[in-house]
């Protein structure tokens, strides 16, 4: 029986595995696996889709960031929480032809405004200068 979740959930299980790796020097693949195996996670197959390809495509996708950030800023600035979240988005907009620019720039709006401190505005501005080219 397949398990299907809404997209947002989809979303957050990638926003969760692109955090994760953060910390880990495992492949994804290893994360996922641990993590069906000792917290009994399920994750929906868009998730995996979307962590691998922001790990697959990240040297551009952060490229795409620093680009877009305020002068002085620089990406090693950005909270982890918040990287994630913007990576996630970056590689929807950029590799995922079924996804409107919109669509996931208000879905990482909505993690950011889930998993961080206020950080939802400085996300939806750098995605809506990435979206405008």
């Amino acid at each position: 029986m397949e398990n299907k979740i809404s997209r947002f959930k989809a979303r957050e299980q990638g926003f969760i595995l692109v955090f994760e790796k953060m910390f880990n020097e495992e492949s994804l693949e290893e994360i996922i696996l641990n993590a069906e195996e000792s917290r009994e996670a399920v994750f929906d197959d868009y998730a995996k889709e979307l962590a691998e390809g922001v790990y697959r495509e990240l040297d551009t996708i952060d490229a795409l960031i620093s680009e877009h950030l305020k002068k002085g800023w620089s990406i090693n600035r950005i909270s982890k929480t918040s990287l994630s979240i913007l990576r996630l988005a970056v590689y929807e907009m950029k590799y995922v032809e079924s996804v409107p620019d919109s669509v996931a720039i208000n879905e990482a709006v909505e993690l950011a405004k889930k998993y961080t401190v206020d950080e939802s505005k400085f996300i939806n501005g750098v995605l809506g200068a990435i979206s405008r080219g």
